[in-house]
Protein backbone atom coordinates (compact mmCIF):
# COMPACT_ATOMS: atom_id res chain seq x y z
CA UNK A 1 0.00 0.00 0.00
CA UNK A 2 1.34 3.45 -0.90
CA UNK A 3 2.01 5.90 1.88
CA UNK A 4 -0.07 9.06 2.19
CA UNK A 5 2.81 11.19 0.87
CA UNK A 6 3.25 8.97 -2.20
CA UNK A 7 -0.49 8.99 -2.84
CA UNK A 8 -0.56 12.77 -2.68
CA UNK A 9 2.36 12.99 -5.15
CA UNK A 10 0.52 10.63 -7.50
CA UNK A 11 -2.66 12.69 -7.31
CA UNK A 12 -0.74 15.91 -7.98
CA UNK A 13 1.06 14.38 -10.97
CA UNK A 14 -2.17 13.03 -12.44
CA UNK A 15 -3.84 16.41 -11.96
CA UNK A 16 -0.95 18.12 -13.81
CA UNK A 17 -1.22 15.61 -16.64
CA UNK A 18 -4.93 16.29 -17.05
CA UNK A 19 -4.40 20.06 -16.83
CA UNK A 20 -1.73 19.74 -19.54
CA UNK A 21 -4.14 17.75 -21.71
CA UNK A 22 -6.68 20.54 -21.46
CA UNK A 23 -4.11 23.35 -21.86
CA UNK A 24 -2.63 21.76 -25.00
CA UNK A 25 -6.10 21.02 -26.40
CA UNK A 26 -5.51 17.29 -26.84
CA UNK A 27 -8.58 15.26 -27.75
CA UNK A 28 -9.03 11.89 -26.06
CA UNK A 29 -7.66 9.84 -28.96
CA UNK A 30 -4.46 11.91 -29.34
CA UNK A 31 -4.00 11.95 -25.55
CA UNK A 32 -4.26 8.16 -25.24
CA UNK A 33 -1.92 7.67 -28.22
CA UNK A 34 0.62 9.97 -26.53
CA UNK A 35 0.35 7.98 -23.28
CA UNK A 36 0.93 4.75 -25.21
CA UNK A 37 3.96 6.09 -27.10
CA UNK A 38 5.59 7.69 -24.04
CA UNK A 39 4.68 5.17 -21.31
CA UNK A 40 3.09 2.13 -22.93
CA UNK A 41 -0.33 2.60 -21.27
CA UNK A 42 -3.69 3.89 -22.46
CA UNK A 43 -4.79 5.48 -19.16
CA UNK A 44 -2.99 7.87 -16.81
CA UNK A 45 -4.30 5.79 -13.90
CA UNK A 46 -1.94 2.98 -14.98
CA UNK A 47 1.20 5.16 -14.82
CA UNK A 48 3.85 4.45 -12.19
CA UNK A 49 5.99 7.24 -10.71
CA UNK A 50 8.70 7.04 -13.38
CA UNK A 51 6.18 6.98 -16.22
CA UNK A 52 4.28 9.96 -14.77
CA UNK A 53 7.49 11.99 -14.80
CA UNK A 54 8.20 10.91 -18.38
CA UNK A 55 4.70 11.94 -19.50
CA UNK A 56 4.98 15.29 -17.70
CA UNK A 57 8.37 15.88 -19.34
CA UNK A 58 6.92 15.09 -22.75
CA UNK A 59 3.97 17.44 -22.14
CA UNK A 60 6.32 20.25 -21.03
CA UNK A 61 8.36 19.75 -24.23
CA UNK A 62 5.08 20.02 -26.15
CA UNK A 63 4.42 23.44 -24.62
CA UNK A 64 2.66 22.80 -21.30
CA UNK A 65 3.35 25.59 -18.82
CA UNK A 66 2.59 25.20 -15.13
CA UNK A 67 0.86 28.36 -14.00
CA UNK A 68 1.35 29.65 -10.47
CA UNK A 69 -1.43 30.29 -8.03
CA UNK A 70 -3.21 33.58 -8.36
CA UNK A 71 -2.58 34.55 -4.74
CA UNK A 72 1.16 34.20 -4.44
CA UNK A 73 2.79 35.08 -1.15
CA UNK A 74 0.68 35.91 1.86
CA UNK A 75 -2.90 37.05 1.26
CA UNK A 76 -3.52 40.51 2.66
CA UNK A 77 0.20 41.33 3.01
CA UNK A 78 0.94 44.98 2.20
CA UNK A 79 2.99 45.69 -0.91
CA UNK A 80 6.76 45.65 -0.54
CA UNK A 81 6.94 49.43 -1.01
CA UNK A 82 5.23 49.92 2.37
CA UNK A 83 7.96 47.84 4.04
CA UNK A 84 10.59 50.08 2.43
CA UNK A 85 8.93 53.26 3.77
CA UNK A 86 11.34 54.89 6.25
CA UNK A 87 8.48 55.95 8.56
CA UNK A 88 6.54 52.71 8.99
CA UNK A 89 8.57 49.98 7.25
CA UNK A 90 10.30 48.63 10.35
CA UNK A 91 7.04 48.54 12.29
CA UNK A 92 5.34 46.60 9.47
CA UNK A 93 8.24 44.14 9.56
CA UNK A 94 7.75 43.73 13.30
CA UNK A 95 4.01 43.20 12.77
CA UNK A 96 4.75 40.55 10.14
CA UNK A 97 7.13 38.72 12.49
CA UNK A 98 4.61 38.79 15.34
CA UNK A 99 1.85 37.49 13.07
CA UNK A 100 4.08 34.64 11.91
CA UNK A 101 4.97 33.74 15.50
CA UNK A 102 1.31 33.75 16.51
CA UNK A 103 0.24 31.86 13.37
CA UNK A 104 -2.22 34.57 12.38
CA UNK A 105 -2.99 35.97 8.91
CA UNK A 106 -2.61 39.59 7.82
CA UNK A 107 -6.37 39.85 7.96
CA UNK A 108 -6.06 39.83 11.76
CA UNK A 109 -4.05 43.08 11.75
CA UNK A 110 -6.30 44.69 9.17
CA UNK A 111 -9.24 44.01 11.45
CA UNK A 112 -7.29 45.51 14.36
CA UNK A 113 -6.69 48.66 12.29
CA UNK A 114 -10.40 48.81 11.50
CA UNK A 115 -11.44 48.33 15.13
CA UNK A 116 -8.84 50.61 16.69
CA UNK A 117 -8.56 53.39 14.13
CA UNK A 118 -11.42 53.07 11.64
CA UNK A 119 -8.97 52.38 8.79
CA UNK A 120 -9.54 49.40 6.50
CA UNK A 121 -5.90 48.38 6.05
CA UNK A 122 -2.90 48.62 8.35
CA UNK A 123 -0.69 50.19 5.67
CA UNK A 124 -3.04 53.19 5.59
CA UNK A 125 -2.37 53.92 9.26
CA UNK A 126 -0.01 56.65 10.41
CA UNK A 127 3.09 56.11 12.55
CA UNK A 128 1.30 56.52 15.87
CA UNK A 129 -1.56 54.25 14.82
CA UNK A 130 0.82 51.50 13.71
CA UNK A 131 2.76 51.89 16.95
CA UNK A 132 -0.49 51.32 18.90
CA UNK A 133 -1.20 48.19 16.85
CA UNK A 134 2.31 46.86 17.60
CA UNK A 135 1.76 47.59 21.29
CA UNK A 136 -1.51 45.62 21.19
CA UNK A 137 0.28 42.69 19.49
CA UNK A 138 3.04 42.77 22.13
CA UNK A 139 0.39 42.74 24.86
CA UNK A 140 -1.31 39.79 23.14
CA UNK A 141 2.02 37.92 22.84
CA UNK A 142 2.73 38.39 26.57
CA UNK A 143 -0.75 37.26 27.46
CA UNK A 144 -0.32 34.06 25.42
CA UNK A 145 3.21 33.34 26.63
CA UNK A 146 5.06 34.15 23.39
CA UNK A 147 7.14 36.92 25.01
Amino acid sequence: MASAKQKTRRQKDLAKIHIAKKQLGLNDEVYRDMLFVVAGVRSAADLDAHARLAVLGHLKNAGFKIKGRKTAGFPGRPKQSFFEDPDVGKMLGKIEAMLAEAGRPWKYVHRMAQRMHGVDRVEWCGQRQIHKIVSALVYDAKRHGRL
